[in-house]
């Protein structure tokens, strides 16, 4: 803020500089030991009470005077808080014979002067007892402004800003000390000393010397949000700010109103604050100060409190209801806004002219500012139309190629630049007109192309509007975008097919590669907002036009199939990463889809199944777009086969997804259904909880109904339709629980209508009213139908879980018959290695096992011969074995060294002797090589 000018209208020192908030230090105990200490001689305050109160004639005015210099001498060092209650008394007698009597002033003054000094205290707790008391006096002094003496309201004043001001006297009382420092400010908030203050204006508004000192503190109270509060009881806003042209050399008043008002914008509500002030009183006080200022103002403090006092106007004009067009002020500063970049013939800005200081920098954007506060009013299009406003901010739409001397420096001129375009966003969609006559489109093309061409820029960065954009240019496209995505999705078929034919198309399609292969390694918000508008402007250019479609191409889908693989993660970073997913989604359905040459490229690109991976994420706010894709895509016929081939984790299917996701939404709507998902409610299977609690409200024939609503609420009535579209038969992947559900999702088209019709009886029975026969038994049919419907899908649902309990009860015994099978087989190898032993534990029983053995092979040769046959043995001599041998037997067991060559008489060539374990121990197996297989078979 500005620092105040002196008394003779010359810039304050630089030590008066700023708000003045200083706070009193408190005294130190040092300080309070090396003052000297004084006795308190007793004077009877009663005894002055009566005396004034008593006396009439004028020959004892000398003895009153007399005995208040007493009582001032007496009180010099301080006024002690046990006798405040007598001080204040003879302080208003005093002020009650001012009217009258003029020599009370100076005593009056004397005693306003006592008060300012630090009140005294015996005990600590004395600044509590005498709270009450203290109270009611400081808040007097509010009240003694309405005496008749410009010294005695000074004097109030001064009084009032030494509490923020203290300093400890010198001498002090004996026994007594100071109270704390904010002990008299605390109690002037409590008070309510500031709003009697601010209503004591009214008395001084023709006295200038009484009327700053009041302003002076006002500003010192201002500075607590207390005092504020009481001040906008008592419409301090309006109060200071309709008097802000009062004629004063000085220059005082506009400054401490200023302070004051800046100090309530930060204490209190703006809201109320900016509701006092917006009134033409008050509109064309600020007015006329400010242009007053901008014309004449040639000092520093001039052009801040010039720019403070915008400010304040920018505040106001926010206030949808001040009257600022009404004043004339809305098109003064839309003069101002523009008089550099267009000429204008306006006696207003005629000699005006901007210097290159920061303060005439800081007016210019605060300028541009108002333009874009102003353009949020429908009423101040006009005089926006009328000041060029759009011609004027396309002047900085350009790179700053050939900075002059006399010129804002590169760093001012990309704020101002940044500024100007995001103003532009603004105010461009309401002047379309000015939007194309200016060629908008063409420049902002043209200043993409520079944004992302290889010139040598290095942005400053620094300002509000370039962050992010430190050495590069991407603050400048992200706000000629915003320029550009408001203009667009206005959908106006002239400036769209302008933008289309200058190939903004492939423009946004090569800055999204451009900024895709910078922004590999590090994705920052900045990106990702620019991303996000180029791709819903391009889902704007595009929708319904198949032209455009087909300019977006497979170099579109291109583009959007690594968005589509986004990090799940990255949706909850805060980046943007969500509306990024968002905008690709919406780019798909309305470029991609309605096209068959992209629809079919995105198929190859195993786009579906990306579309489903996203689905399975199972992000509430994602499926509903992504299954509303999904029905728009199985218009065409291969979709179907992609679908059903896609599977998710754990080998999931989309229908089984589909299914899960119609369970979670039942489960959201509270749908009641039983343990295995039967339909519970016959007549409302499909109505939820809330709903239900709802009841039926009738409505005009022209509102939808609560069953109405609902369908766009949730998103069964979408997964129906994708269900539809796949039909509901040979579904892969369900399960019995599955297929539950799905007999109700077949039916939801006749359950919905049903319970339209259920609305229908209700509303009739609720309205009290009774169709005719006809319609009445009409009705009666079309609820039994329906009522049906749901019985039969219950019925339906029932079969289903009794096949599947069947089925799993046949299941079951299959095992057991396994598991049976199985122990069957064990105990035949039990018996068959049993036999073995026996065979080979005891010789008798080995010759009858091979007895019976070669009975068994003889019965089962053919009893008829062929003549001349020769018949060749089978037999080896010597051999007692009930195996069949073949040319190669391998043998594990007693080893020869122990049993002398059990083999040995044979005639059979024994090839290998494999030896373990002793004659009783249990043989593994023995491999025999069948002469026929060829192969080994092994035989326990």
């Amino acid at each position: 803020m500005s620092s105040p000018p002196g008394p003779d209208g010359a810039p304050a020192p630089a030590h008066l500089a700023g708000r003045e908030k200083r706070r009193p230090q408190p005294a130190t105990d040092s300080a309070l030991r090396t003052s000297q200490c004084i006795q308190l001689k007793s004077v009877d305050l009663n005894r002055v009470i009566k005396l004034l109160e008593d006396s009439n004639s004028n020959n004892e005015e000398d003895g009153q005077l007399e005995t208040l210099k007493k009582v001032v001498k007496q009180y010099e060092t301080g006024l002690p808080l046990k006798d405040l209650a007598q001080i204040f008394k003879i302080l208003n007698l005093c002020a009650e014979k001012i009217q009258d009597q003029e020599a009370f002033i100076e005593p009056t003054c004397e005693i306003l002067k006592l008060c300012g000094l630090p009140f005294l205290k015996k005990k600590l707790s004395d600044e509590v007892n005498y709270t009450p008391v203290t109270l009611e006096l400081i808040a007097q002094l509010g009240y003694l402004m309405r005496v008749p003496s410009s010294q005695v309201r000074i004097q109030i004043c001064k009084c009032i800003i030494s509490f923020y001001h203290t300093e400890p006297p010198n001498k002090q009382l004996a026994g007594f000390h100071s109270t704390s420092a904010n002990y008299k400010i605390q109690m002037a908030e409590l008070g309510g000393l500031a709003e009697t203050l601010v209503l004591s204006l009214a008395l001084v508004e023709n006295q200038l010397a009484e009327k700053l000192w009041v302003l002076k503190a006002l500003q010192h109270l201002s500075t607590s949000g207390v005092n504020c509060k009481l001040m906008m009881k008592a419409h301090a806003a309006s109060r200071i700010c309709s008097h802000l042209n009062d004629a004063d050399p000085s220059g005082q008043l506009l400054f401490r109103s200023s302070e004051i008002l800046w100090n309530l914008l930060e204490n209190m509500s703006k809201e109320e604050i900016v509701n006092q002030l917006s009134n033409l009183e008050c509109i064309y006080a600020l007015k006329e100060v400010f242009v007053n200022l901008l014309m004449h103002g040639f000092r520093h403090y001039d052009r801040q409190l010039r720019n403070d006092l915008l400010v304040i106007a920018t505040l106001i004009a926010e206030n949808p209801g001040a009257p600022m067009i009404e004043s004339g002020f809305t098109k003064q500063l839309i003069l101002l806004a523009t008089f550099n970049e267009v000429k204008s013939h306006n006696p207003l800005v005629r000699g005006l002219k901007l210097t290159y200081s920061y303060e005439d920098f800081e007016l210019k954007k605060l300028l541009f500012n108002m333009v874009a506060v102003l353009a949020k009013d429908l009423c101040a299009v006009q005089l926006l139309n009328e000041g060029k406003v759009v011609l004027a901010l396309f002047h900085y739409v350009k790179p700053n190629e050939k900075p002059g001397v006399r010129d804002w420096s590169a760093a001012q001129y990309e704020e101002l630049q940044l500024h100007a375009i995001a103003t532009l966003a603004s105010v461009a969609p309401l002047l379309v007109d000015d939007y194309m006559t200016c060629q908008g489109n063409t420049r902002l093309l043209m200043f993409l192309e520079w944004c992302v061409g290889q010139d040598p820029f290095f942005g400053q960065g620094n300002c509000f509007h370039g962050a992010g954009g430190r050495g590069n240019k991407l603050a400048q496209m992200r706000y000629s975008l915003r320029v550009l995505r408001p203009v667009v999705s206005l959908c106006d078929e002239a400036v769209n097919l302008d933008l289309c034919d200058q190939g903004a198309i492939n423009q946004l399609l090569d800055i999204l590669k451009h900024i895709a292969n910078k922004s590999k390694e590090k994705e920052d918000a900045i990106v990702l907002e620019i991303q996000t508008d180029i791709l819903l402007i391009l889902s704007t250019l595009c929708e319904n036009d198949l032209h455009r479609k087909e300019l977006f191409g497979c170099g579109g889908v291109d583009i959007l199939m690594p968005f589509m693989k986004m990090d799940p993660n990255k949706l909850y970073s805060g980046l943007g990463h969500n509306r990024l997913l968002f905008s690709t989604l919406d780019s798909l359905w309305c470029c991609v889809m309605g096209c068959y040459i992209t629809e079919d490229y995105f198929l190859r690109k195993e786009g579906i199944f990306l579309l489903l991976d996203l689905l399975a994420l199972k992000q509430k706010n994602i499926c509903n777009l992504i299954l509303g894709i999904l029905i728009e895509f199985c218009d065409n016929s291969k979709t179907a086969s992609h679908i059903n081939t896609w599977r998710g984790k754990k080998d999931q299917t989309a229908a089984s997804l589909l299914i899960h996701l119609w369970k979670q939404e039942d489960l959201e709507l509270g749908v009641k259904h039983d343990q295995h998902g039967r339909i519970v409610d016959a007549k409302k299977p499909l109505v939820g909880s809330f709903q239900e609690q709802q009841g039926v409200i009738p409505m005009s024939a022209n509102c939808p109904s609560t069953a109405i609503m609902e369908v766009s609420e949730n998103m069964r009535a979408k997964i129906y339709s994708v269900l539809c579209k796949l039909g509901f038969e040979n579904l892969p992947g369900l399960s019995a629980k599955d297929f539950v559900t799905l007999a109700v999702i077949r039916r939801y088209l006749d359950f919905k209508v049903g319970e339209v019709w259920s609305e229908i009886c209700a509303e009739l029975k609720e309205e009290m009213f009774r169709p005719v026969t006809p319609d009445e038994e009409a009705l009666k049919v079309i609820s039994e139908a329906s009522e049906n419907v749901g019985k039969m899908v219950a019925t339906l649902q029932t079969e289903m879980l009794e096949s599947q309990q069947h089925q799993e009860l046949q299941e079951e015994k299959k095992v057991y018959s396994k598991i049976q099978a199985i122990h069957k087989q064990r105990e035949m190898v039990n018996k068959s290695w049993e036999d073995f032993l026996t065979r080979t534990s005891n010789y008798e029983a080995l010759k009858k096992a091979k007895r019976l053995q070669e009975k068994s092979i003889e019965a089962s040769r053919s009893k008829s011969r062929r003549q001349n046959a020769t018949l060749h043995s089978t037999k080896i001599k010597g051999l007692n074995t009930t195996i069949a041998s073949g040319r190669l037997v391998t043998v594990e067991s007693t080893p020869s060294e122990l049993t002398g060559g059990p083999l040995a008489d044979t005639d059979l060539a024994l090839r290998k002797l494999s030896v373990r374990g002793g004659a009783l121990k249990k043989i593994k197996g023995v491999e025999v090589l069948d002469p026929l297989k060829k192969d080994p078979v092994s035989v326990k």
